[in-house]
């Protein structure tokens, strides 16, 4: 069986009981960084074998840690912090497990993006996770664009060092779209930044950015707006479920995330 187990992504209380006792009774733990991983073992004074798994050796290791859980072997696969396999290795271990009928299983717990999210304040409903910020220019623009022409919240992982070059960015494209940075989450010195590429690209050229950040954009307000296809959406609603206006016009504005109101003021045929 393998276990993909959460961790702490900073705190080192934020860890579940069923977390504690897989890596206690597991054969082996996989993990990115054994140095990394020590320290959070020896916390919690566990002791089994480490086995590096990562970005660079992953292919290379994946033949027989398919052979040992297929032999019966019960292992963990854990990262840095946080879930396995977000923006971190596991994906492909993961993969061959359900072609190969290998049982898995998912000990749940910290995610940055969820921790980011929630601490943003931005919707929580239609949002994107788009992982860490390309570095060439022209991937960083496209993907940047994707994120400002989104309906919803768009989440990236982002380094200290990165981070003014994309703010940069997002001030050249759109310079009003409401952004919150999201620094060293769960962790002594935690904070969340709000406002405009500009304030914060500000903020940064004076306070040194340091630590794990999480950079989100706001949903585009343009996207929200009414539009035809939800005037269709209704239509349609009403016709094969024989709804009454205004209850095809309540699931219709849940699903498109619009108030109601702003239907009613479009909807002429009210």
């Amino acid at each position: 069986m393998l276990y993909v187990v959460s961790t702490p992504i900073g705190n080192l209380k934020d860890f579940s009981f069923r977390a504690l006792d897989v890596l206690k009774e597991c054969d082996y733990i996989l993990c990115e960084d054994t140095r990394h991983s020590q320290i959070l073992l020896s916390h919690y004074s566990i002791k089994k074998p480490l086995k590096s798994f990562h970005r660079f050796n992953e292919r290379m290791r994946l033949r027989a840690i398919l052979e040992d859980l297929e032999n019966g072997k019960n292992i963990a696969l854990i990262s840095d912090a946080g879930t396995p396999a977000i923006s971190d290795p596991g994906l492909q271990l993961i993969s061959e497990c359900h072609q190969k009928k290998i049982p898995m299983t998912t000990i749940p717990g910290a995610c940055a993006v969820i921790v980011a999210l929630l601490l943003s304040g931005f919707s929580s409903t239609v949002f994107q996770f788009l992982g860490f910020v390309p570095k060439k220019e022209k991937e960083r623009s496209l993907i940047l664009k994707t994120a400002l022409e989104y309906r919803g919240t768009s989440i990236f992982y982002e380094t200290p060092h990165q981070i003014q070059k994309t703010l940069f960015h997002l001030q050249k494209l759109d310079n009003t779209r409401f952004l919150c940075i999201v620094r060293e989450a769960t962790k002594l010195h935690e904070e969340s930044l709000f406002g405009e590429a500009s304030i914060l690209l500000n903020h940064f050229q004076t306070h040194t950015p340091r630590g794990e950040i999480v950079l989100l954009i706001s949903g585009n307000p343009q996207e929200c707006r009414l539009t035809g296809n939800v005037i269709s959406h209704i239509n349609i609603l009403q016709q094969e479920l024989n709804l009454s206006r205004s209850e095809a016009i309540k699931i219709v504005a849940k699903l498109h995330q619009i108030p109601k109101r702003e239907i009613y003021k479009e909807d002429l045929s009210f």
